[in-house]
């Protein structure tokens, strides 16, 4: 409510479950007082986030989505949704449940003809992606510069993507163009995965 004003939409055609946060969850957290604690508070945070919010958002958006070809709900995974990086059990955990949440729900959503599929992006020059080179940076005991530097390397296309490439993904699979393809994790990495 803007004012007195009440803005009303009479469907949603598309969701774009975007949320996400990461972060360390070492399973053996070290000795500091409180460590375990602070690593089950970001575990949960991170579950909650990535996974449970997307769930609550489409069991939200899906009842205003019309039957018929139209409705579309875009799951941001990731590759780490695809593979384990140590230390990151939380994230990784996360990233995998997103992949089964859009294969259940593209099963569920199928007689609708509403179409779910997870986008698994690598390294994006994001904000998150900046925080994640800076820890491992600290983790490994180099130079953020020399990090990604090491990250890229181990792309086959040598770099990081850019967010726009990432969209212009999303935008495919919410247009028509996308309409036959559901259930569908699809790796935008720079071949990073390569599965």
């Amino acid at each position: 409510m803007i004012g007195n004003v009440v803005e009303v939409w009479d469907r949603i055609d598309i969701l774009v479950n975007n949320a996400g946060v990461s972060g360390v969850t070492p399973l053996a957290p070290g000795g500091e007082p409180g460590a375990a604690q602070r690593v089950e508070e970001r575990w949960r945070s991170i579950l909650e986030t990535n996974l449970t919010g997307a769930f609550l958002c489409a069991r939200e958006a899906v009842p205003h989505m019309p039957d018929g070809g139209t409705g579309r709900v875009l799951n941001m995974s990731s590759v780490l949704g695809r593979f384990g990086v140590p230390g990151y059990a939380a994230y990784c955990a996360s990233k995998h449940g997103v992949i089964g949440l859009t294969r259940a729900l593209a099963l569920e959503l199928a007689p609708r003809r509403i179409t779910v599929n997870a986008l698994c992006p690598g390294w994006v020059d994001t904000d998150m992606a900046r925080e994640g080179v800076e820890d491992g940076a600290r983790r490994e005991g180099v130079a953020p510069e020399e990090f990604r530097r090491r990250a890229e390397e181990r792309v086959p296309l040598g770099r990081f993507l850019e967010p726009a490439e990432v969209a212009r993904l999303a935008l495919f699979l919410g247009s028509d163009a996308g309409a036959g393809i559901t259930g569908q994790a699809i790796n935008i990495d720079g071949g990073a995965a390569m599965s």
